[in-house]
């Protein structure tokens, strides 16, 4: 797979960004303000990820997703690598990623890369999102947020 920022004249690959927020508007604000990086294989995108600087010195990883036909194979785990040394490369000193109270699968993945839980944003999916959210079946209410020192 081959990792590389989407430059500013190409449309981000919302079809993949909904996966992991399936809201449109706050898609579009935080591609305003991040960095957009896509996975492809055999020119096609299949991953996407997004750097969003938050505060000095940190930053957030938000909006990762893989196709779902290539989920499982260990993408999101490369996705999430590649998004650690680029942070680091650009001089970040901390690395956060918050997700859903009912995403087992993103929190193992995350704490496998190195992330460590630092809190619960309780009620943030209720405060953010007019719809209800649901997954593995249970509602996303919180967000459990993860840090990891670059």
């Amino acid at each position: 797979m081959h990792i590389r920022k989407l430059n500013a004249n190409e449309v981000p690959p919302f079809e993949l960004l909904l996966l992991a927020d399936p809201s449109r508007k706050l898609v579009e604000e935080y591609l305003q303000r991040g960095q957009c990086f896509t996975g492809s294989l055999n020119g096609q995108i299949i991953g996407v990820y997004v750097l969003l600087p938050t505060r000095p010195d940190t930053v957030e990883l938000v909006n990762v997703a893989v196709d779902e036909k290539h989920q499982g194979k260990g993408i999101g785990k490369r996705l999430v690598e590649h998004a650690v040394q680029i942070a680091a490369e650009l001089g970040f000193k901390t690395i956060e990623v918050g997700t859903g109270n009912s995403s087992i699968g993103q929190l193992a993945l995350y704490q496998k890369c190195g992330f460590r839980i630092i809190g619960i944003d309780r009620d943030f999916f209720i405060r953010h999102y007019d719809e209800e959210i649901f997954e593995n079946g249970m509602q996303v209410i919180d967000m459990i947020r993860l840090s990891q020192d670059l």
